[in-house]
């Protein structure tokens, strides 16, 4: 049931249109072309196997795991904009 100026499929369409958006923004997050042989913050060697399974990868394991909890401090963005979410 369409409520007030949106269509029946609005609900469906927001949540396809998050969806698409977080896979684009992880995709363009993603390591490309060639690894690199030392980590790019501390120095230390990448393991072959590490640089094979992750082509483009830039830092060893140990620094990515920083990154990456850095990263999840960041909040993502809030699409649908409730009174709740805008209070915080």
């Amino acid at each position: 049931m369409a409520v007030g100026w949106t269509g029946d499929s609005a609900v469906s369409d927001q949540i396809r249109d998050s969806v698409e958006d977080e896979v684009l923004r992880i995709r363009a997050a993603m390591p490309k072309g060639e690894s690199a042989f030392f980590c790019e913050e501390c120095g230390e060697p990448i393991p072959e196997r590490r640089r094979n399974a992750l082509p483009g990868i830039r830092l060893c394991i140990a620094c990515q795991e920083e990154a990456d909890r850095q990263y999840r401090m960041i909040a993502p963005y809030n699409r649908k904009g409730s009174k709740d979410s805008q209070l915080r």
